[in-house]
C-alpha cells in the first residue's frame, strides 16, 4: 500500500490577542489559564495606545496570514477629534475583514470588568471613575504589574456564572448608553477554539 503524504489535516488559525497594555495581556492570559482557551499572547502585540499603533499591528498579523482579535479602550476618542476620526476609519477599513475582530470598550476595559458585577450602562467619564465603582466588588483591584500577574482576580471575576453574565450584559446594551464594551466577542470568538 503506499504512503500517504501531504495529507496533514489543517488546524484553525488561533487568534491572536492586540491590546493596549498590561491590563488586557494579563486578564486575557489568566483567562486562557482557567478555561484552556487558545489564543497568542505575545508582548509586542502590547503597549500602543494610538490607534496607528494598533493598526500596524493588525497588519502584522494578518501578513502573517493569522487572526487578529484586538481589544483597546476607546476613551481617547471622546475627546481627542483626530484619534476619533482614525477609530473611525478603522472600523471602517476591518469591518469587511473576516480575520480581524475589534473589541473596544468605553471608557476602558474596567468596564467591561464591572459587568461582572453591575448591571449598568451609565456614562462613566474616565477609566478612574468604572474604577472606583468596581473596587465596591472587586476591592484589591489595581492597575499594577504586581496585582495584575495574580491569577485570583480574573478566577474571582469569572466564577459563579459571573463571566457569562458580563457577556448577557454587554450584548444586550450593545454599543448604545453611557458606556460599553465588546470585549464579549473576543471571549465568544476563543471559546470557539
Amino acid at each position: 500500500m503506499a504512503r500517504q503524504t501531504g495529507r496533514r489535516q489543517k488546524r484553525g488559525i488561533i487568534p491572536t490577542l492586540i491590546g493596549a497594555g498590561i491590563t488586557e495581556r494579563m486578564y486575557f492570559t489568566h483567562l486562557c489559564s482557567l478555561f484552556g482557551y487558545r489564543m497568542r499572547i505575545q508582548p509586542h502585540f502590547f503597549g500602543t495606545e494610538s490607534i496607528d499603533g494598533l493598526n500596524k499591528k493588525i497588519k502584522d498579523v494578518l501578513s502573517n496570514e493569522g487572526y487578529a482579535i484586538v481589544v483597546f479602550d476607546a476613551d481617547v476618542s471622546t475627546w481627542d477629534a483626530a484619534e476619533k476620526a482614525k477609530l473611525d476609519k478603522m472600523r471602517r477599513d476591518f469591518s469587511d475583514n473576516d480575520n480581524v475582530l475589534l473589541c473596544d470598550s468605553l471608557p476602558s476595559i474596567e468596564y467591561w470588568f464591572l459587568l461582572h458585577y453591575k448591571n449598568t450602562n451609565r456614562h462613566f467619564g474616565t477609566s478612574s471613575e468604572v474604577i472606583k465603582e468596581l473596587k465596591k466588588y472587586l476591592k484589591e483591584f489595581d492597575k499594577s504589574q504586581s496585582f495584575l500577574k495574580n491569577e485570583a482576580w480574573v478566577s474571582e471575576m469569572s466564577g459563579d456564572g459571573k463571566l457569562d453574565d458580563a457577556i448577557a450584559r454587554a450584548k444586550a446594551f450593545g454599543t448604545e448608553g453611557g458606556s460599553y464594551s465588546q470585549v464579549f466577542r473576543a471571549i465568544d470568538k476563543i471559546r470557539k477554539h
